[in-house]
């Protein structure tokens, strides 16, 4: 067990700077279970065969990718969403004792709730977590045919070579995205114009192929629906709304080159639709699961309390001071760095065991944490307890984001568990250890990436689509609508309410036809982000869909290895430029 852990706690140290750097790009990470499995297998594998060390059991393996997982899962306690928000509002800075401290805590709520809840949710209700269900399989596939496992970490590594060479390539030789050609004229008389701009061309809006492929690799990882979706949020956003918005003077237009790139000129407005729609979307959706959340409630005692301690789970006793040393935990480091009041601290924490309940039951049917949406509810309540304190409004919701996605992401390693026979006690302390891990890793990637937030962020190099969201929401509750730039709050009523309906119909619709309707998320996404990064996702949507249909056996057994080396080979060369940058090496 302790060189599983260990292991799982090392991989998943690095593994988290790729969650953080892709998430500080993109908005979001990779469920590196498999991609763990693979590589501690492969790793003892390697030392089975050099030395007297046996290779790992199965039950090691799923020991491993658990501490691995907890590990790279940290990025979603806050790292790239409330917390850089919280420093480009007031200015809060950050130690890395400070850092870890706080992400540690908000994982172990997630961490305490999702033990808790095992028994009920995967013994008792028998929920799929679809993601964990795959993740069993391909362990099982693993441990019966070798080969099987060796051919998908060669793709792994193989993979991961590309992405790195590629990334280094383009930094080397300061490759740019390729301007795929259009021009828009200046409409007579119009702000642009006046200005002294005479259009804008593509470049200026992003609408250009990447020279890197981490983007390709999302893309491969979303499939065609999001992936068309991000191509029609693309075209409307960067293609109809942002010059209509330039030419209308509501945003000023950047420098007036053709090869300029204007995605933070068009981010000052087109972050408020693209915001309006992702929160209504995920909200919307949230309320279709009222199912679960009266569920929490319903079943939540009896004979089937959780944490019965009866088949290798936490006994009631270790459950209950767990679940008040991580409360205590939370309330504390919330008051002394954060200034908010107790009984604000205290009631945010008891909102997350709740919402962090619904997300797991969510997930578990879906494979989908609305993360999000939990945030988003405590942000709208605290709006109302604590208004006008940005702190408060942030960090009791990156409580509740942080807790949600972590809790789920536990649900998932242990129903895995479950259906290859590990003792849940163990994946709980593997769960931990590998927390701390993450905490200690992402804290000190994220400090030295990100130095000074204010500037470095909402920009063509990070674009924080997550930090984006968040931080306009808490903006909006401290300032009022009459902050907002011109023409953003019909823009938001508009694209707040096609995120309500297309949510709606995505929910209500028959299977056959919901699988045609556009992804709202991923359409207030494409708004927040370069038009060149929605693009590249599509494509990458389509390789995947291509390989699907003409080899699917091969698709089955490599697309995940696939785009998951691809991602993490660019993103871990990317944070080592990235310091050699600031280092000045290089």
């Amino acid at each position: 067990m302790v060189r599983a852990v260990i292991t799982g706690m090392l991989l998943g140290g690095v593994l988290s700077l790729c969650n953080l750097y892709t998430g500080l790009k993109v908005g979001w990470g990779m469920n590196i279970s498999i991609t763990a499995a693979l590589m501690g297998y492969g790793i003892w594998k390697l030392l089975e065969a050099g030395t007297r060390a046996r290779g790992f059991s199965i039950h090691e393996t799923n020991l491993n990718q658990t501490a691995a997982s907890a590990a790279a899962a940290i990025s979603s306690a806050g790292l790239v969403a409330p917390i850089p928000a919280l420093t480009m509002i007031n200015g809060h800075t950050y130690t890395w004792i400070g850092l870890v401290a706080w992400t540690f805590a908000v994982s172990m709520v997630g961490v305490v709730v999702g033990i808790g809840l095992r028994r009920q949710l995967i013994v008792v209700d028998r929920l799929p977590f679809p993601g964990g269900m795959a993740t069993a399989e391909t362990l099982r596939e693993i441990y019966a045919e070798g080969k099987e496992a060796a051919a998908r970490l060669r793709m792994l590594i193989g993979a991961a070579l590309v992405g790195a060479g590629i990334k280094v390539i383009e930094y080397t030789a300061a490759l740019k995205p390729l301007a795929l050609g259009g021009w828009w004229s200046a409409k007579p008389g119009g702000a642009l114009a006046k200005s002294g701009v005479g259009g804008i061309s593509s470049g200026n809006l992003g609408f250009a192929l990447e020279p890197t492929v981490m983007m390709y690799g999302v893309g491969m990882l979303i499939g065609p629906r999001v992936g068309v979706s991000m191509l029609i949020g693309a075209v409307l956003s960067w293609g109809v709304l942002a010059p209509m918005a330039f030419d209308a003077g509501w945003m000023p237009p950047g420098k007036a080159d053709p090869e300029a790139n204007w995605f933070v000129a068009g981010l000052q407005w087109l972050l408020w639709p693209g915001v309006a729609m992702m929160v209504a979307s995920a909200l919307t959706s949230f309320a279709f699961s009222w199912r679960s959340f009266v569920a929490v409630f319903r079943r939540g005692g009896g004979k089937d309390e959780p944490a019965a301690g009866d088949d290798g789970s936490l006994t009631r006793r270790a459950f209950i001071v767990s679940l008040v040393a991580v409360t205590a935990f939370a309330v504390v480091l919330q008051v002394s760095m954060f200034d908010i009041a107790a009984w604000a601290a205290f009631l945010g924490v008891l909102m997350t065991f709740v919402l962090a309940l619904v997300a797991a039951r969510v997930s578990g049917e879906t494979n989908i944490t609305p993360v999000g949406a939990m945030g988003k509810v405590t942000q709208l309540a605290f709006a109302v307890l604590a208004p006008g304190q940005p702190a408060a409004n942030l960090m009791a919701a990156n409580v509740t984001g942080g807790a949600a996605s972590q809790c789920a992401d536990l649900m998932h390693d242990l129903k895995t568990g479950h259906l290859i026979g590990s003792r849940p006690r163990a994946q709980f302390v593997a769960q931990s250890f590998g927390v701390l891990a993450g905490a200690m890793a992402g804290s000190a990637g994220y400090l030295v990436l990100i130095k000074d937030p204010v500037n470095q962020l909402l920009t063509p190099e990070w674009p924080a689509p997550s930090v984006a969201a968040w931080k306009a929401v808490a903006e909006l509750f401290m300032k009022g609508l009459s902050a907002l730039p011109p023409g953003a709050v019909n823009a938001m009523a508009i694209a707040g309410a096609a995120g309500i309906l297309l949510a709606v119909l995505e929910k209500t619709l028959p299977a056959a036809l919901r699988r045609w309707m556009p992804s709202s998320t991923s359409l207030g996404l494409a708004m927040v982000i370069p038009a060149y990064n929605a693009i590249s996702m599509f494509l990458g949507s389509m390789v995947a869909w291509l390989l699907g249909r003409w080899v699917p056996d091969w698709s089955t057994r490599f697309v995940l290895i696939l785009a998951s080396g691809l991602i993490a080979g660019e993103s871990l060369s990317g944070v080592v430029l990235s310091v050699m940058k600031i280092l000045g090496v290089g």
